[in-house]
């Protein structure tokens, strides 16, 4: 994790702005650059943040076009006019370049309620290359100044000496001369208080109370996919730390630890990746297979199992299967009639996203459809987990407010559409770092997480206790 600014650590989570009355921009009404498409447009900029308090480079924030030296400026509304007695721009990327600050009162016409003073010590930053010259930035479509590697994100709170009552819109001006490095540009809030407006994770104090997690011994083996057997005895997971990544699995001891891994060979009939996706009694989800795209296979397959015994695999397809990928995550329903897939394809609204696929007469799985918004940001969201009451989902994204790179979260589903989902919860500080953190399995029989976690250049296998009741929907 790269070291922030003392800028960062004005982020108090802890804060109480109870007796703020915040908004954040709600909608656009006039700006100087956009990069359009879902990733980076200028629409990131509406609502709370997402790429705060960990801050750096994020598919939720506008990235304006002129990021070395240019001048952009941007106009924002906000549902319900207000008394202004702050305001705060989030620079998630190399923070201090806005320079000026004008709120509308409802009269129409800005009036200016702050100036950035010109720092004299302070060079001001300038390409060295041609101003006309572009590059791809992240992705294909994306054409913007190429930039240094710079990070440096903040808040810039702005303190009014004037408060301006009945405020409906606020205007931005950037010079992006002022630093170094890419810029992007998280959220702008207003407030009424001078208590500084900060970037808050959604948690909940029943996963910050949570046990320190614990580490499992896996030798030098990279843990992916982590998955529980039904009973409880048998601990499954893929080593990526070899070229072809492999099953193995672990026994349950008598002192309730688990043995050391030993190669699934029979599971592992893939030529690169093999994973296990979900365990029941009777069947397996297995995943990691070549596909040939057009034809509706998606990689997946079931081993169904009778009396124990493995008996035969039956090819998961899916209608007009489309993947950017070699591989996607997936979960499913004990009777198997849904399927929850993290995978990027045309109709993504970033990177990877969380769709659902229904079981049909055939025995073959419907078209993908979104889980919508709620769920899915700009960025990434997989490696799902459905609950056995198939309303709790755990799963892992970068796209919104978070402790570090992925964390994990926690949502419910809010009708038999699965495409209305509560707004996630990220799972705490216990559980997720200033790193990686993905993968999530909750034995329900043992009340037991099980998550990877990026540790020292390894990825681990942790385990946290968490009572069911604190995570099935009340």
């Amino acid at each position: 994790m790269k070291k922030y600014t003392v800028i960062i650590g004005l982020f108090l989570l802890g804060l109480s702005v109870q007796s703020q009355q915040v908004q954040w921009a709600s909608k656009l009404i006039k700006f100087s650059s956009d990069l359009g498409g879902k990733q980076n447009g200028i629409k990131r900029i509406l609502g709370k943040p997402d790429a705060f308090p960990q801050g750096g480079s994020s598919p939720n924030a506008w990235s304006p076009k002129n990021a070395l030296n240019g001048y952009e400026v941007i106009e924002v509304g906000f549902e319900k006019p207000q008394i202004v007695k702050q305001v705060a721009v989030f620079e998630n990327l190399n923070a201090g370049c806005v320079v000026k600050i004008a709120v509308d009162d409802g009269s129409g016409s800005y009036k200016t309620v702050w100036n950035r003073k010109k720092d004299w010590k302070t060079p001001t930053f300038k390409a060295s290359i041609s101003a006309d010259h572009n590059y791809y930035f992240k992705r294909k479509r994306r054409k913007i100044q190429e930039a240094p590697d710079v990070i440096n994100p903040g808040i810039e709170n702005v303190i009014l000496e004037n408060a301006v009552s009945n405020a409906v819109a606020v205007k931005v001006e950037f010079n992006f001369a002022l630093f170094p490095g890419q810029k992007q540009v998280d959220a702008i809030g207003i407030s009424d208080s001078e208590v500084l407006i900060e970037a808050k994770i959604n948690s909940n104090s029943i996963f910050e109370n949570l046990p320190n997690p614990e580490l499992i011994p896996l030798g030098h083996k990279a843990a992916l996919c982590p998955v529980v057997s039904q009973n409880g005895n048998t601990l499954y997971f893929t080593n990526s730390a070899s070229e072809k990544e492999q099953i193995y699995s672990c026994s349950k001891m008598a002192d309730d630890k688990w043995s050391q891994p030993v190669l699934e060979s029979a599971l592992n009939t893939n030529e690169n990746y093999n994973y296990i996706e979900f365990a029941a009694s009777d069947f397996m989800l297995l995943g990691g297979a070549n596909f040939i795209k057009g034809t509706g296979e998606s990689g997946f397959s079931i081993l169904n199992g009778i009396n124990g015994k493995q008996q035969d695999f039956e090819t998961i397809k899916i209608a007009a299967f489309n993947n950017y990928d070699d591989t996607a995550d997936a979960t499913i329903t004990q009777d198997k009639k849904i399927m929850i897939l993290g995978i990027e394809t045309d109709f993504t609204q970033g990177g990877t996203d969380l769709y659902f696929t229904s079981r049909k007469d055939d025995g073959t799985y419907s078209l993908l459809q979104s889980m919508g918004k709620i769920v899915n940001s700009a960025a990434n969201e997989a490696t799902p987990q459905l609950l056995s009451d198939t309303k709790t989902l755990l799963f892992s994204s970068n796209g919104f407010s978070n402790f570090g790179d992925y964390d994990i979260f926690i949502a419910y589903r809010l009708d038999d559409s699965w495409k209305k989902w509560s707004e996630p919860v990220n799972m705490g500080s216990k559980i997720n770092g200033n790193g990686f953190d993905a993968s999530p399995y909750y034995d329900e029989k043992s009340e037991t997480l099980y998550y990877t976690k990026f540790i020292d250049g390894e990825m681990s296998l942790c385990f946290v206790k968490i009572p069911k009741i604190d995570l099935i929907e009340k």
